[in-house]
């Protein structure tokens, strides 16, 4: 098994040369995307919220990750907001608690949050209250996250690039392809 630094580093470099931007980038990837894959071979739950400017990236991962073409088990993947439109509308701890207690009775195996957009989101106050999460944060220097830059006119090709080395990452952990360790 290839070790998962190395084994990013060769699938950066199979892609076309749109996405070397990658490499130099892979040494903060890699950490935050082992953690979420052991998550997922542990059969916790993923759930999927994104800032305002990026709904449509919700709908693209939920429509991607479980496709028929993908080969390979259905994951556990849902977007947030579609089983709780109201997060926005949250504002004190005590209703985010009241979510949170809803999310542990309804994912006994555990969750946990893959947050995509800024990192002055109104959901940003619920993201950041548990380390455990996924975070690609756009314009926004926050702890255990992937940083993205928005000033970037390629921006959204950057997020489906993301995704695909994402979802070929899972593939290649359930398939024993490559070491998390």
């Amino acid at each position: 098994m290839t070790p998962i630094l190395n084994w990013t580093l060769d699938t950066i470099r199979e892609e076309d040369s749109s996405f070397s931007w990658m490499e130099e980038c892979r040494y903060d990837w890699v950490p935050i995307i082992q953690s979420a894959v052991k998550k997922i071979l542990e059969g916790q739950s993923i759930l999927i919220l994104t800032d305002e400017s990026r709904g449509w990236y919700a709908r693209y991962i939920a429509n991607k990750i479980n496709n028929l073409k993908n080969e390979r088990p259905f994951l556990p993947v849902y977007t947030l907001k579609s089983m709780f439109p109201n997060l926005d509308k949250m504002s004190n701890t005590e209703e985010l608690d009241l979510l949170e207690d809803m999310l542990d009775i309804s994912y006994p195996n555990g969750y946990f949050i893959w947050y995509i957009g800024s990192a002055e989101s109104v959901y940003t106050k619920f993201v950041f209250r548990n380390d455990e999460n996924l975070l690609w944060i756009i314009d926004g220097d926050v702890p255990n996250s992937f940083y993205l830059r928005n000033g970037s006119t390629s921006l959204d090709i950057k997020l489906i690039q993301l995704f695909k080395l994402f979802n070929k990452t899972i593939d290649a952990s359930l398939f024993a392809e490559l070491s998390l360790d």
